[in-house]
């Protein structure tokens, strides 16, 4: 897939604790992304932050949160991102969805000559 040059980023912040049909959002987006040819997903896991409800989540020994901040990150091209971003609106009920513009310097996978 040629993504090189100007594309664009989505930014999904989620809960680590949110659900879509029985399993973790984050993981029913991924399932989307690649369902629907994404150039590829990656879920980072925060160790601390807060949201529109100004609860704080944190990894911190003595302030353990269940819950942690997610944030699900995909790059592709821009009418490829808004195709997606028009299914993902559906499932992702609570969180912050974000849009911006990048540029793609290499995308290749190591089995890629």
């Amino acid at each position: 897939m040629d993504v090189i040059g100007p594309a664009k980023r989505v930014r999904i912040y989620i809960g680590e604790n949110d659900k879509y049909a029985g399993k973790p959002l984050y993981h029913a987006i991924v399932l989307k992304a690649r369902e629907m040819g994404m150039a590829g997903a990656t879920v980072v896991r925060g160790i601390e932050g807060f949201g529109a409800k100004s609860r704080i989540h944190s990894a911190r020994v003595l302030v353990l949160s269940s819950d942690l901040p997610i944030i699900v990150d995909i790059v592709d091209k821009e009418e490829r991102i808004e195709r997606f971003i028009s299914h993902i609106k559906e499932i992702v009920k609570e969180g912050l969805i974000t849009v911006e513009d990048v540029e793609v310097i290499k995308y290749s996978d190591k089995d890629h000559k």
